[in-house]
């Protein structure tokens, strides 16, 4: 375990079926497998941060940037990357795809030696064929089975967020 990470992007503020959040749904995730593994979090954060933080318009961009198949510029890379051989990549779903940051990131780095494994947060889409765009973005050394929940799960009820996650971690060998 010592060699994973979880890499994450998620965003607070106004969420559908949950109100406003301090805290993203991807990364209540995210936080649950780093403690559960005790691997390090990196979150993948814009260099020049414009998200809105209501739904509509949050939403209305991130369609906007799926169209013009944006890649956004990373606050800071994951400098010691090449360290882990493991990789957790979670995202929330947007318009059934990655959050385009996500392409940002995967596409910076090799994963022909790495073993990925994708979570997503949605709110009743699951992964929308995320784990295929993933494949044909890059090629990873193996991809394990990855976990979706529904973002308001997360948010709402974060025991039954845990115990999915430890079942998920489990089945695939964690």
């Amino acid at each position: 375990m010592s060699h994973s990470i979880v890499v994450y992007f998620s965003r607070s503020g106004e969420q559908y079926g949950v109100g406003v959040v301090e805290e993203g749904n991807t990364a209540v995730v995210a936080k649950i497998i780093s403690n559960i593994l005790n691997v390090p979090l990196f979150e993948l954060k814009p260099k020049n941060d414009c998200y809105p933080k209501t739904y509509k318009a949050l939403t209305d961009m991130a369609l906007r940037e799926k169209k013009q198949n944006t890649r956004p510029e990373l606050a800071a890379d994951l400098s010691d990357f090449d360290d882990y051989d493991t990789v957790f990549i979670g995202a929330p779903n947007w318009w059934g795809d990655l959050p385009m940051i996500c392409y940002t990131f995967l596409e910076n780095h090799d994963f022909t030696h790495k073993t990925l494994i994708p979570f997503v947060t949605h709110e009743g889409s699951g992964f929308g064929g995320i784990d295929e765009k993933i494949k044909k973005t890059v090629k990873p050394k193996k991809m394990l089975m990855g976990f979706d929940i529904l973002g308001s799960t997360a948010q709402k009820n974060q025991a039954q967020t845990q115990s999915a996650v430890e079942k998920w971690l489990k089945n695939i060998g964690f």
